[in-house]
């Protein structure tokens, strides 16, 4: 890929890059491809790496390193369900379902009483959010309509600091605000004005608010910071709950905690009268 963390919002990819990669002594490359690894003996040689252009295909480096780690990433296990049998064809291996989990044929048409939940719907690949489909899915098996807003699932990467996040990246509002007619405000604040995290010696990083002043619906939250992980899941409820982003400006945080990291952003939202 062109950058580390592709797919997260810009701003908090350059602070990821600034907190955990600058301070260390770490080299990483993009826009190249591993396409080759000749195993080592430990102690002895080395494990070498070849390095080829993304574009071009065209061998452009090599690594000398002790170890490589293959992380490769998931696809879905469904292969042997003879899913043909019931009319129904995968999508790049994928189980295509609609919005309450059930699956669906070639034709777009419901298979009654097939549903699928989890990676191989490829929908969100979190094990969190298998857990909320098969919830949505037993709720709308026995007649309770309960669709589940996948803008709402949250998610976390583990580095330390973590990084969180919930809905949409500013790119990502920007453009369909672009593409509706609608206008996107951001806020921001600072692990460096909260007392906890002062405290903790852990002051790096950010909390960022992508919402729309029009309907006051939260597009999106992203947090680089100590437990960013456990601090996702108001925003994440108030998207799933529908709340209004001014409502949550008036909620209040125990003092001191790194609660008010989340608070601080909420309390910028501006009211109208």
């Amino acid at each position: 890929m062109p950058k580390i963390m592709p797919g997260f919002d810009a701003e908090i990819g350059k602070q990821a890059e600034r907190i955990l990669i600058g301070p260390r002594n770490i080299d990483y490359v993009t826009n190249v491809l591993a396409t080759k690894v000749t195993p080592g003996i430990p102690g002895v040689k080395p494990v070498v790496i070849e390095l080829s252009d993304f574009k071009t295909r065209e061998v452009v480096d090599t690594m000398e390193v002790d170890a490589c780690l293959v992380a490769t990433g998931r696809a879905p296990y469904t292969e042997g369900l003879n899913l043909s049998s019931i009319g129904v064809e995968t999508q790049r291996g994928f189980v295509p379902v609609n919005e309450k989990m059930q699956v669906t044929d070639s034709n777009g048409n419901v298979v009654e009483g097939v549903w699928c939940i989890g990676d191989a719907n490829g929908k969100m690949m979190l094990a969190h959010a298998a857990s909320a489909q098969g919830i949505a899915a037993v709720e709308c098996m026995s007649g309770r309509d309960q669709v589940l807003n996948h803008q709402s699932v949250p998610a976390a990467c583990f580095t330390h600091p973590e990084i969180s996040f919930v809905g949409m990246t500013e790119e990502q509002a920007r453009a369909k605000a672009e593409e509706e007619g609608f206008e996107v405000v951001v806020k921001k604040t600072s692990f460096k004005a909260n007392s906890k995290a002062l405290a903790e010696k852990e002051a790096d990083g950010m909390a960022k608010l992508i919402y729309r002043p029009d309907t006051e619906e939260i597009l999106g939250m992203w947090i680089i910071g100590l437990h960013a992980a456990d601090l996702i899941h108001e925003a994440s409820n108030a998207i799933n709950q529908g709340t209004k982003v001014s409502a949550l400006k008036f909620a209040v945080h125990a003092h001191p905690t790194l609660a008010e990291v989340v608070d601080e952003v909420f309390k910028q939202v501006e009211t109208h009268a």
